[in-house]
């Protein structure tokens, strides 16, 4: 189905024409023609990131009176930053037409935007507390509305803003249509629908309150004590990481930041206590990816619409399961893959039961990684970058013959050896008497064996690890080197372990039992024109997590620094990483 199938105006196509948008997802495909065509109250329930903006948006720009001053259409949602990104998205959508979008959210000059909706304004994007002040000055007259859409109505209620809700939806006349999207559908929200609608058509993308399919969620038993260390472990082995912390508390959230920034890590606090100019300093860093992490609390985090977050870590368990998936719900968006690890100790173990249970969806069981697989996902780091280093060589002509002079007496191999310690040997100093982690998991009432345990960091002697000399400048992905090995030796991808494709080289790991077979089978082959050619490196010790993203940021930022020593379990404090 095309965007040209679903009835809306020629300006909105040639719009959605211009921003590339071309085959509408599930809940669009659902919703929009309904909307278009029905004057009928409406229930879309999808996950966080399928789309639902436009699944609202691109009906309501198409069914509003083209240059009519009064708000024909209302759009309220919980976080000044949704109502930003809302307003932003459908004034995308409405370029080729006569309509005037207006924001309207508390925290800034009130009387300024009083002035915006006076021009002339056909849709308005508004928080709840904001909307109740500005009705009741007289800018806005609810009674004139004809459609209101309740974006991320399970949130709204978590925050709060139930009254509110109340309050505007009583003001509305009886026959405007209700739009209710949301992710999750607790009793609060059909409560909504109960008494605001009248007989909504209700569409479900996949069963209620399930979460992305695209998102593999992870667990990870350890010790209270030891979060903070669990937490700098996972952003030390997945070093591409553009991503999430969540916090049950604005101190804690606080904190975690604080000590991420001081040991040298490219991570920002978002949460309450800030103002707001900070909040729309932080975000806009984030947006642009000078900032790799954000440490967040639920209330703060809603509203976060980026595409490219490759992890959310859950610090502490939210306090109310749906939270969970509009945590979760932050990675993964426009179709990409992402992950959700959640740090739990073995009392708290129980709870991940209830959240499968909620979001109709198994976690895997992860093991924080250990200092040599840490150790050697960051040598492969380093390695990589300097591989892709481009070389500017009339910038450095003029240096390189004093270089080469220092460098006359060593080999290639010293050279390589020194270059790598100098970068590396703090790092390896900082992990080099670190302790396991890893909790004993308390969840007694589940034994699924070994598939459901995850294929993570964990020393398994029962694999080899494989050189292979192609990585993504010559277009290899994951798939494809699985394809070759497994078109080219009869085995299934059982048998292939963790895939690590770096740059002009990758890695993956398969059974012992197999090493002749794929050594005798895979050499020589091809992959798009080019010769593949393996060769064993040693047993397997190291899992890194396949994919990351599509995200790039600030290179350098997982470089060892300086420090003291270890002891026993509890780690020291973090080198300073180099930006």
């Amino acid at each position: 189905m095309t965007f040209e199938e679903l009835g809306l105006k020629s300006g909105v196509l040639k719009s959605l024409k211009t921003l590339g948008f071309e085959t509408p997802t599930p809940i669009q495909q659902e919703a929009i023609p309904h909307l278009l065509k029905e004057e009928s109250d409406f229930v879309g329930l999808a996950q966080t990131g399928t789309g639902k903006t436009a699944a609202f948006g691109l009906p309501l720009v198409s069914k509003v009176e083209e240059g009519r001053k009064r708000p024909q259409g209302l759009v309220i949602c919980p976080t000044r930053e949704l109502c930003l990104q809302i307003s932003k998205d459908i004034q995308n959508f409405s370029k080729d037409v006569d309509v005037n979008t207006v924001a309207v959210y508390g925290g800034t000059d009130i009387v300024r935007q009083i002035k915006e909706i006076k021009r002339g304004a056909q849709i308005i994007v508004a928080t709840p507390g904001r909307l109740v002040d500005l009705t009741k000055r007289k800018a806005i007259v609810l009674r004139e509305i004809d459609w209101v859409v309740l974006d991320e109505a399970d949130e709204m209620l978590n925050m709060g803003f139930k009254e509110d809700i109340d309050h505007i939806l009583d003001e509305t006349p009886l026959e405007r249509n209700v739009w209710l999207f949301s992710a999750t559908m607790p009793k609060e929200v059909a409560e909504i629908a109960k008494n605001y609608m009248e007989q909504p058509l209700e569409v479900s993308i996949g069963h209620k309150n399930q979460t992305n399919e695209n998102i593999e969620h992870i667990y990870f038993t350890v010790s209270d004590r030891d979060r903070y260390s669990a937490v700098k472990r996972l952003i030390d082995f997945n070093p591409n990481i553009y991503g999430l912390i969540f916090c049950r508390t604005r101190r804690e959230t606080a904190a975690v930041a604080e000590k991420l920034g001081k040991e040298g890590y490219s991570a920002e606090p978002l949460h309450g206590d800030l103002s707001q100019a900070q909040r729309d300093q932080v975000m806009r860093r984030f947006r642009n990816k000078d900032i790799q992490i954000l440490v967040a609390t639920d209330v703060a985090a809603r509203g976060i619409d980026v595409d490219d977050i490759t992890h959310v870590i859950n610090y502490n368990l939210p306090d109310e399961i749906e939270n969970y998936t509009h945590r979760s719900g932050r990675t993964a968006r426009a179709g990409k893959k992402g992950e959700s690890m959640v740090l739990v100790t073995p009392r708290e173990s129980y709870k991940i039961k209830a959240i499968e249970k909620k979001i109709r969806t198994e976690f895997t069981k992860g093991l924080i990684p250990n200092a040599k697989e840490i150790c050697e996902i960051q040598l492969m780091k380093l390695v990589d970058n300097v591989i892709t280093t481009p070389v500017k060589e009339d910038d450095i002509a003029e240096f390189l013959p004093i270089a080469m002079a220092e460098f006359e007496d060593f080999s290639k191999e010293e050279i390589i050896k020194k270059f790598v310690s100098a970068e590396f040997n703090r790092f390896i100093e900082y992990y080099e008497r670190a302790g396991d982690l890893n909790a004993k998991d308390g969840r007694r009432d589940r034994d699924r064996g070994d598939k459901n345990e995850r294929r993570g960091p964990r020393n398994d002697e029962n694999k080899t690890r494989f050189f292979v000399n192609l990585g993504k400048r010559d277009g290899l992905n994951p798939g494809g080197l699985l394809r070759v090995i497994c078109d080219s030796t009869g085995l299934k991808s059982n048998s292939i372990g963790r895939i690590d494709i770096m740059a002009s080289f990758s890695f993956f790991e398969a059974d012992n039992e197999n090493v002749d077979r794929i050594l005798s089978k895979v050499n020589g082959t091809e992959y798009e024109g080019n010769s593949v050619s393996i060769e064993v490196t040693k047993s397997a010790n190291v899992k890194k997590k396949r994919g990351g993203g599509n995200s790039r940021p600030r290179s350098g930022n997982h470089r060892g620094g300086g420090g003291g020593k270890f002891k026993g379990k509890r780690e020291r404090r973090a080198p300073r990483r180099r930006n």
